[in-house]
């Protein structure tokens, strides 16, 4: 057992706990630390990997809750999005991406804590632009999810539904993209083997999130989600 192998156990669960919780999450936490101790593309590429493994531990007991119909739009724009993602990944630094989603994470949490965030965005095109941007930034630097989970905020969801429609968009959505980045040549053989590792971690901080989830109402989890947004948004916006 090593130092970096502790430090990023340590970063595994804590992102897993959130993603347990919230049904979102992995990569914000992870991305800020992993870098560290790894590659920037085997942390993203790792995170991908691990994201689909617990996308679908969540989304089993919770299958009955997803609502189809409105993922549609979300996958059919992720799907347009994701080359892209997977390009700027390969040729272009992430700093200046990371930094500018941290940006639109505090100008959102801040329209919602002043009471100024839309309710309601009904039209499609609202899903298939949240999408495109889901596709490019988890193409890019492994965050899929802000533009989804905003979007999702805005359909009146209850907690479990809202974690079980998350959930069945990154199976699809980190999916095409773990694709995308095998065509690259981005799974290697340290990214095969920091997954083996790390599954174990991976698992007991999803169990403990799903043992919280089961005890918080709609307000707290609407809260919780933007909290975490929030801090997400800060160390982006620090780390870059």
């Amino acid at each position: 057992m090593t130092a970096a192998w502790l430090l990023g156990a340590v970063v595994i669960v804590a992102a897993h706990v959130v993603f347990g919780l919230a049904g979102f999450g992995t990569g914000l936490v992870a991305m800020a630390f992993l870098p560290f101790i790894m590659t920037t593309s085997d942390a993203v590429v790792l995170m991908t990997v691990l994201t689909i493994v617990f996308a679908v531990v969540l989304y089993v007991p919770l299958r009955r809750e997803v609502t189809p119909r409105p993922l549609v739009a979300l996958l059919l724009g992720s799907l347009a999005g994701t080359p892209a993602g997977v390009w700027v990944l390969a040729v272009a630094p992430a700093d200046v991406v990371n930094r500018l989603i941290g940006l639109m994470l505090v100008v959102v949490v801040t329209l919602e804590f002043s009471g100024k965030f839309p309710r309601r965005l009904s039209a499609p095109g609202w899903g298939v632009g949240a999408g495109v941007l889901a596709g490019v930034l988890g193409g890019a630097v492994g965050l899929p999810g802000p533009p989804v989970i905003i979007y999702a905020t805005t359909q009146g969801w209850g907690p479990r539904t809202f974690k079980a429609n998350l959930q069945a968009f990154f199976l699809v959505n980190q999916t095409v993209i773990l694709v995308g980045y095998a065509i690259a040549g981005l799974v290697t053989d340290e990214v095969v083997r920091l997954t083996g590792v790390y599954l174990v971690p991976a698992l007991a901080g999803t169990l403990v999130g799903m043992s919280l989830f089961t005890r918080v109402d709609v307000v707290r989890f609407r809260r919780i989600v933007f909290v975490l947004l929030f801090v997400s948004g800060l160390v982006l916006l620090v780390r870059g």
